[in-house]
Formats: structure tokens, C-alpha cells, sequence
């Protein structure tokens, strides 16, 4: 065992701590390298404690949801890296839906329906945490989370919590002021309005239905790979290009649908980062459009 996990388990002996685990095994896309230590921290104080902790070693800490909008680079992560899966306990509260961090988008808005509740229909099938779609203003099909949150409560690297209020977010597209912060989101508050159950519930049939057909989701994945550049559509500048189904390696952008990037056979983080800078490149010499990834590149290279 390395000597960052060694001080985990010697400091944290009720927590889950894994040494060395290949983070492969979690993410959407079933690439990326190990972690030196990886934990799973299941309350607030906990999260709390293990930054603070963190902090004062001097030991680099990286958060990464439920790594659905992610990919981790061959050579992992160093340091202290947190799973907030554990962190998934939703709970209503008159129009209000509050969810932790770790809860998936999917299960926030199956509660939002079985109360009555309207507004969050969008994220019906985005398969990411909470956590993670509040860092990335995360939307789909005309909606939002800046529509919907009402106050994220958060924690500092030095353990201080605070609470920011929508307006104090700074979201826009596919950004929130989360990206430049290094609080790290614990629990998050949506206020919504009452609507009809059949209405609602016959809107999240028809996205789903929608997403299943267009999406490739009988491959691993990281989900939409680039922003959507001003003026255009990802999808049709990459099919212009003639660069739907290139590949490198396992990796292979997707036949079915061109903003996505596919494993569909052993792929490795580095063949997904090679299939992604050949695409910007080609569109930006076609076309003259730089574009810019959604998804979140993290760790060190092999």
C-alpha cells in the first residue's frame, strides 16, 4: 500500500479506502488510471474531514462524482481522490427537492415526478450526479439546472462550509462559478412547481424515448464530448468532416450519433484524447471553428 492511502487508513479507519485502484472500474467510459487513494465518503463530515485532513498534508485532493462526464487520463490520479456516490440521500420538502451530491440526476427527477413536481423533466436521462451537473450547468432539450436551483451548500479544501444562492453562481452555458472554485458541491436545493403526474411523466417518456434513439447508449461513453460551438451543431460539423465512425485504437466516434465518442473495444483514455484532438484539428483547418470539450479531462499521462 502507498503512503498516501497508508495515512487514510490510519486516519480514517471507519472509511472505505482503496489503494492503487484502477479508476477504470467507475468511470462511463472504462478507461483511466489508478488512484493512489481512493475513498468513498457516505456523510457531510466525513467529506469534511477528509479535505481538512487533505489540506493539511499537503496532499492533492480531485473529486469526481460519479464520473459519468469524465476522462481519466492512463497514468490516474495522484493523491487523494473522492467518490461522492455514497452521498445520494434525496428528501422533499414542501416544493423543494434536496438532493446531495452524489445522488444520481436520474433518481433527483424520478422523486421530482412521484411528488407532483414540474421543471426537471430535461434531466430525465443524464446520467451524471448531482454534484456534477451543478459544477457543469449540466442541460438538455431546452432546459437547464440554473432553471431549477435554488442554493448549492458546499465545502472548502479547508473544510469551511458555505451555501451560494442561484444568483451568486454565475451560471451559463455549460459553466458555473463552481470551475473556478475549489469548493467541492455537497448538497443542492431545486425549487419547483406543482404539475399534473401524467403531463410530467409523459414528458420524460418522450425525452427518454428521444435520447435512446439518437444516443449511443449500448456503448461506454463520457456523453456529449464537445461544447456546442456558437452558430453551429457538433454533431453536423464532425459528419462533415467525414469523421463519423474515425477511429483510434478502441475508441471510435459514434455511427449512430457523431458528438459522441465510444468504447467499443478496450479503449484507453489516451485513444479517446487522440480521437478528440483529431477531430478539433480537422474541423478547425475545414472549418475554422475551434472546438472546445464538455467533457472533463483530469489526471496525469502514463
Amino acid at each position: 500500500m502507498n503512503e498516501i492511502a497508508q495515512k487514510f487508513v490510519a486516519n480514517f479507519p471507519k472509511s472505505v479506502v482503496l489503494a492503487d485502484e484502477p479508476l477504470e472500474k467507475y468511470t462511463n467510459t472504462n478507461t483511466g488510471g489508478p488512484a493512489d487513494c481512493l475513498v468513498f465518503p457516505d456523510n457531510i463530515q466525513e467529506t469534511q474531514n477528509l479535505l481538512t485532513f487533505a489540506k493539511k498534508n499537503n496532499i492533492p485532493v480531485t473529486v469526481i462524482g460519479n464520473a459519468s462526464n469524465l476522462i481519466v487520463k492512463d497514468g490516474g490520479i495522484p493523491g487523494l481522490v473522492l467518490m461522492l456516490t455514497k452521498l445520494n440521500k434525496i428528501s422533499i420538502k414542501e416544493n423543494e427537492v434536496i438532493a446531495q451530491a452524489g445522488a444520481s440526476l436520474i433518481r433527483v427527477t424520478q422523486s421530482a415526478y412521484h411528488a407532483g413536481f414540474t421543471g426537471l423533466e430535461f434531466a430525465s436521462g443524464i446520467p451524471g450526479s448531482i454534484g456534477g451537473a451543478v459544477f457543469m450547468n449540466a442541460g438538455a432539450y431546452g432546459g437547464e439546472m440554473k432553471d431549477v436551483i435554488k442554493k448549492v451548500e458546499v465545502v472548502s479544501r479547508f473544510g469551511e462550509l458555505k451555501t451560494y444562492q442561484n444568483s451568486e453562481l454565475h451560471f451559463s452555458y455549460r459553466h458555473s462559478r463552481l470551475q473556478e472554485e475549489d469548493d467541492v458541491v455537497l448538497q443542492v436545493t431545486f425549487s419547483l412547481v406543482p404539475g399534473d403526474k401524467k403531463v410530467i411523466r409523459s414528458k420524460m417518456d418522450q425525452l427518454n424515448f428521444l435520447r435512446a434513439s439518437k444516443q449511443p447508449l449500448e456503448y461506454p461513453s463520457c456523453g456529449s464530448v464537445f461544447k456546442r460551438p456558437k452558430g453551429h451543431f457538433t454533431g453536423k460539423l464532425i459528419c462533415d468532416a467525414g469523421l463519423q465512425g474515425y477511429q483510434s485504437g478502441g475508441a471510435q466516434v459514434s455511427k449512430k450519433h457523431a458528438g459522441f465518442i465510444v468504447n467499443i473495444d478496450n479503449a484507453t483514455a489516451t485513444d479517446y484524447l487522440n480521437v478528440i484532438s483529431h477531430i478539433q484539428t480537422e474541423i478547425k483547418a475545414r472549418f475554422d471553428v475551434t472546438l472546445e470539450t464538455e467533457v472533463r479531462v483530469i489526471g496525469i499521462d502514463k
